[in-house]
């Protein structure tokens, strides 16, 4: 894909033309898109609940682009709840990314997975 095609902006705009060809528009409340992307984030678990950690790197090809569609459901409803919301979701994240830079400082969390609360560093006296 080129950048132009290729870009969150690109699907934001698309999204938005998609539902508004539709009038769809009186549908996506923040609420309501919020409760679709959980939906849709819960059937990606249905596709990994009864397999090991070992067989959910080695999906087959069907089973991978079932998996696919669903991210692909996921993308599309956070794209469409933060536009309704003005949220920009790249310095959304990278705000995100910078805050955990400071909560899990690499030297000191670096293979270990407890929650930042857990560290006695992060723990308000």
């Amino acid at each position: 894909m080129t950048p132009d095609t290729d870009s969150l902006e690109q699907l934001r705009t698309r999204l938005a033309a998609f539902a508004a060809e539709r009038d769809w528009e009186q549908f996506h409340s923040p609420k309501n898109l919020a409760m679709a992307l959980i939906a849709e984030a819960a059937e990606i678990i249905e596709h990994f609940q009864w397999i090991t950690q070992d067989e959910s790197y080695a999906l087959d090809e069907t089973k991978r682009g079932e998996v696919a569609g669903e991210l692909a459901d996921v993308l599309i409803f956070l794209v469409r709840l933060a536009d309704r919301l003005g949220i920009d979701l790249i310095e959304a994240a990278n705000d995100k990314i910078a805050t955990n830079e400071k909560r899990y400082p690499a030297d000191v969390v670096r293979g270990d997975a407890r929650r930042a609360s857990e560290y006695s560093f992060n723990r308000k006296s």
